[in-house]
């Protein structure tokens, strides 16, 4: 009696279909694993035998996925199907819930998975290094180290940033600075949130040798999703100069900041950017501007290789302007 009850549950066991999206090729191929995101005619299915395939969709004939998705198609805002249904070539059908329907694969513009309602603990980050070694009439050591990383949890967000720079030209440092910057942002709705933050800067080679900034004020999150982000905020801060001869400033500024990243050609390619702007109320500065653009290509799906430009100005200080512009290259990881 056991050895037949056991060979029911292997027998129903072997029966049961492992759930994974399927794409059907043109070429004949058929590929399994699991749909990531459609955009920018590249289709990402991670699959466990040969880790994330990027797929031309116009090389597509049909695909299937029990996944809950999001497809977005021309002109219309998008549609979640809860699954999807092959059809014949060329089309899909979208399982809604309601009466499917079949649409033409050359009509969809993006599909991804729709953003949930956090209600657990989502962390993402990078880290990007640098290394410059020139050996020639002047010897340069040059070495940049980043990271990024956020964190959020229901209704909060905790966000960390912090950088490393030093360059010596024959033993003599040049740039030697570092900088951390931690804030918080409680969301009241899904995209208006409200964000407090605190700065510290300090540089061993520039007259300006300490920075310190409180800021707090409201943000609004255009879109976060598995494509990337956006969001904008407007800050009022308080910011404290020491400089190397001992003297000290303080002022009170307006700001706006931005965080900006997208990921491109089938999440390989991730371009981003963000910064903040800021005019002194007092009279200090009259505005200073701290901001990084950069692209990042993913070699694995941890793996990076990054391109970076920085840019930090100080315009109108009482001790003289600062105006310092960065290129880096390197490697790095992401999560």
């Amino acid at each position: 009696m056991l050895s037949r009850t056991l060979l029911c549950i292997a027998i129903i066991s072997t029966s049961i279909p492992v759930l994974a999206d399927t794409v059907w090729l043109k070429n004949g191929d058929r590929l399994t694993g699991t749909i990531r995101v459609f955009d920018g005619g590249k289709l990402l299915l991670q699959t466990e035998y040969a880790g994330a395939i990027p797929l031309d969709w116009k090389q597509i004939k049909t695909l299937e996925s029990d996944q809950k998705l999001l497809v977005k198609q021309d002109k219309y805002p998008g549609e979640i199907a809860k699954s999807l249904q092959p059809a014949e070539d060329g089309k899909v059908t979208l399982a809604n819930g309601e009466a499917p329907k079949t649409v033409e694969l050359a009509s969809i513009q993006q599909i991804m998975k729709p953003k949930p309602v956090i209600t657990d603990l989502v962390w993402k980050g990078s880290v990007d290094a640098a290394l410059d070694f020139q050996r020639a009439e002047k010897n340069t050591d040059d070495y940049n180290i980043a990271f990024k990383t956020s964190a959020r949890h229901g209704d909060w967000r905790h966000n960390a940033k912090g950088e490393y720079n030093r360059e010596t030209q024959d033993g003599l440092v040049s740039t030697d600075n570092w900088s951390a910057e931690y804030s918080i942002d409680r969301f009241f709705t899904e995209k208006w949130f409200w964000d407090g933050r605190v700065t510290y800067k300090r540089d061993d080679i520039e007259n300006l040798t300490r920075q310190r900034t409180i800021g707090t004020g409201p943000g609004y999150q255009f879109w976060d999703d598995e494509l990337g982000a956006f969001s904008l905020g407007s800050l009022l801060n308080r910011t404290d100069y020491e400089y190397a001869d001992g003297q000290k400033a303080n002022f009170y500024s307006a700001g706006m900041k931005w965080d900006y990243n997208r990921f491109l050609i089938g999440k390989r390619v991730e371009f981003f950017t963000n910064g903040e702007l800021n005019k002194s109320l007092t009279g200090v500065a009259n505005y200073s501007l701290d901001s990084e653009i950069g692209l990042r290509y993913k070699v694995t799906e941890w793996a990076s290789l990054n391109l970076k430009a920085e840019k930090n100005l100080i315009s109108g200080s009482s001790d003289g302007d600062l105006d310092k512009t960065r290129y880096t290259a390197g490697f790095g990881v992401t999560w």
